[in-house]
């Protein structure tokens, strides 16, 4: 059913943010409405025009490749690969990971009729068929999605003769990379164990 009060439109789209109940919404339409420049507005709406998926590891960004990507510095042989976007930056936060990434948008869930032809699994196998990588890294979130789209990647990757190694413990069960400080995500990427 489509609100026709604005308000109560902008409420109900605020609401729909992950973590935003119906007053934390309204709070923040309030906010909104009191401030004189439509800056929030323009940066959604340009946000939404220019941001792309990076061609390569499918971040955001607003060029071909995002700027990991193109980053002369990056280690070109090392690929972390990553359930979502914001564990990218929850990475790179603990300063100790210096390659490259591929997102997966997602993880692997049966139950939810998400299979691997509803994340970014196949562009990943096509990157390590035509590049020089010589070691991925699987840092998916340690749940029970997480853990099966490791082991499936594992199993697949396996065929391309590349090491696969995984986060180490220290992260927690059920926990999600977004929420972990950077001083065990850093721990946990020094000491990655290889899959077996």
């Amino acid at each position: 059913m489509k609100i026709h009060d604005p308000l109560k439109r902008l409420i109900a789209e605020l609401g729909k943010l992950p973590g935003i109940g119906e007053k934390t919404a309204t709070r923040l339409a309030y906010f909104i409405l009191k401030q004189d420049q439509p800056a929030l507005a323009e940066a959604i709406l340009q946000a939404k025009n220019k941001i792309v998926l990076c061609q390569q590891c499918f971040h955001f960004t607003d060029h071909p490749l995002c700027s990991l990507c193109s980053h002369p510095k990056r280690n070109p042989q090392l690929l972390c690969v990553i359930e979502q976007p914001h564990d990218l930056m929850s990475i790179e936060q603990s300063g100790s990971y210096s390659g490259l990434y591929h997102v997966l948008h997602g993880a692997l869930s049966p139950l939810e009729g998400i299979g691997p032809e509803d994340l970014k699994i196949q562009p990943l196998f096509q990157r390590l068929s035509t590049h020089s990588i010589q070691e991925v890294i699987l840092a998916t979130n340690p749940s029970v999605e997480g853990e099966a789209t490791a082991s499936y990647l594992a199993w697949k990757i396996r065929s391309f003769k590349i090491r696969v190694t995984q986060l180490a413990l220290g992260l927690s069960v059920g926990g999600v990379l977004e929420y972990t400080d950077k001083q065990t995500i850093a721990r946990a990427l020094a000491n990655r164990m290889e899959i077996y």
